[in-house]
């Protein structure tokens, strides 16, 4: 009987990744060594990446998160959409929240055709809106449509733009979000956006990234949203 490969097992992926963190990734990083010496060291690194990424084939639908209060959440998640679309899969785009103008992204996704499936099916902020049972019931609408593309095999990337916004202002209900992206199909992907992502979503997630505001000009500079950057 063959013994196990222990590269192969949870303690021997753990290793590699040491290994690989030991080792560093070069460059001007790495102490001055001679030249001889620095190309064994980025030899036995790159023959630990070759290990790292064969014993990680695995494949699946993932649970992607962007939240936090920095710029970019809505912008990471369209990269994805932008990739998935270049690899001639189908997407769905649902904006909760946001909605009464059309954005840049939107005018230039056009190009693909039925390839994507963009929707936007909220009215504004809630300070535009002013109306607590409007608002609920465009989620309500957008989380219908949400349902029908999460629940198709045609698509290989939803995304439910500012539905962390929605489950905060109490619009829709966590568990229901939970349950509805849990009944997708095995490969497909779902990207979740929006500032104040709960915990138990977190924890739900196969990737998850918080935004981190350091600056921005319209709080320090008065600098108004402009084409391009905002929408």
């Amino acid at each position: 009987m063959s013994k196990p490969n222990p590269k192969k097992t949870k303690s021997g992926l753990e290793e590699l990744d040491q290994d690989a963190e030991r080792i560093g990734i070069g460059g001007n990083l790495t102490p001055m060594i001679d030249d001889e010496s620095y190309r064994k060291r980025m030899s036995q690194r790159k023959e630990v990446q070759k290990q790292r990424l064969a014993n990680r084939n695995k494949e699946k639908g993932l649970i992607i998160v962007f939240s936090g209060h920095g710029k970019g959440k809505t912008t990471a998640a369209l990269g994805i959409a932008l990739r998935t679309l270049g690899h001639g899969e189908r997407v769905a785009i649902i904006q909760f929240i946001k909605g009464g103008w059309e954005s840049g992204e939107s005018k230039a996704l056009k190009a693909f055709g039925d390839k994507l499936n963009w929707h936007s099916l909220g009215e504004g902020f809630t300070w535009e809106t002013q109306n607590r049972v409007r608002d609920e019931e465009l989620v309500s609408n957008a989380w219908k449509y949400s349902l029908s593309y999460l629940k198709s095999k045609e698509h290989r990337l939803v995304i439910l733009d500012e539905i962390n916004v929605a489950i905060k202002l109490g619009y829709i209900l966590l568990e229901d979000v939970i349950a509805g992206i849990s009944e997708r199909p095995a490969m497909t992907h779902v990207v979740l956006t929006g500032r104040g992502a709960p915990k138990k979503l977190i924890e739900h997630a196969d990737l998850v990234t918080e935004m981190k505001l350091i600056h921005h000009p319209f709080k320090e500079q008065g600098v108004k949203a402009q084409a391009g950057i905002e929408f």
